[in-house]
């Protein structure tokens, strides 16, 4: 029997129904399915309140850890032919609560030795947090053998009025009536299944070697070269501003709201004006840097680690 634990957290919904709909394809006779739903201690509500989306940011890019409620000991207990672990990202980062898991004694012993396969839905830039993954992964001796990465298809600045609205009023509709519909596509969520028979199939002959390739040639990912650089840009700005904040007080402080307030401005800055310009230098400059362009999507569409 062929033991298979999928380890998430969701607040909407979307990545749990993208995880089963992957887990029909993998079960049959000989494969077992479990499910490990990390519940933060306190949660996060949903919808989010707008100081309270903003806030969290620094303890989230800080890779900061919080209390969850720990796997039960049937399955600190068992030893799993794999894992598939589902998270979204927060801020360029995997999200508090996965990554509390991930740093957590329990993630070790579920972890150590084990195949693992992660699964992300998210607006649109994933890149760095799937790299932070792999060192998380990598440091709970976890075994990453395959990833797909689940996206918002709207254009860049459309993807950012909507998911506002949905994590704001928690309400996954047309914004105004007239905006599309935010997060994964309902075509891609149910059309998910179809990355669980490959994964079925490393599975039951125990070989993971060509799983990724195979995921990729699916369209289990695609690596938008534009967003690699803001991507890596977003992360050293970011770095700045939440040391900065985190000196400020406690979440929920004034002194600290008034500078994520700060934050906030900068954050639409950064979408509406910076990222336009950065867009089009990126146009200029990539037939000249097209061979590393092509050496940075072959490496971030694979599973495996740069140490720096």
């Amino acid at each position: 029997m062929k033991e298979v634990l999928i380890v998430y957290y969701t607040q909407t919904g979307q990545l749990l129904t993208i995880l089963e709909n992957m887990a029909k394809e993998i079960h049959g006779e000989g494969i077992n399915i479990n499910y490990f739903e990390i519940i933060p201690d306190p949660i996060f509500e949903f919808p989010w309140e707008n100081k309270k989306f903003y806030d969290v940011f620094p303890e989230s890019f800080l890779q900061i850890p919080r209390n969850f409620q720990p796997p039960s000991k049937e399955i600190l207990n068992k030893k799993y032919d794999l894992v598939l672990l589902g998270y979204q990202v927060w801020y360029l980062t995997p999200s508090i609560p996965i990554n509390s898991f991930l740093k957590s004694e329990a993630a070790k012993k579920v972890l150590k030795d084990t195949p693992v396969v992660t699964v992300v839905a998210c607006r649109n830039m994933w890149l760095m947090a799937q790299e932070k993954m792999k060192r998380l992964l990598r440091d709970a001796g976890a075994n990453l053998v395959g990833h797909v990465a689940l996206v918002d298809r709207n254009m860049n600045n459309i993807s950012v009025i909507t998911i506002a609205h949905w994590m704001l009023s928690g309400k996954k509709d047309r914004y105004l009536g007239i905006f599309p519909k935010p997060g994964v596509s309902d075509k891609d969520i149910q059309e998910a299944a179809r990355f669980g028979t490959p994964i079925k199939e490393a599975l039951l002959s125990n070989n993971f070697i060509q799983l990724q390739d195979k995921l990729v040639k699916m369209g289990g990912l695609v690596v938008n070269p534009f967003l690699i650089k803001t991507d890596e840009r977003g992360n050293i700005l970011f770095n700045k501003w939440a040391n900065l904040i985190i000196k400020k007080g406690a979440p929920g402080t004034p002194k600290r709201l008034k500078w994520i307030g700060l934050f906030k401005i900068y954050l639409l800055f950064a979408i509406w004006v910076i990222a336009p310009i950065v867009f089009i230098v990126f146009l200029i400059a990539y037939l000249p840097s097209y061979k590393r362009r092509k050496k940075d999507i072959a490496y971030f569409s694979s599973v495996e680690l740069k140490e720096n």
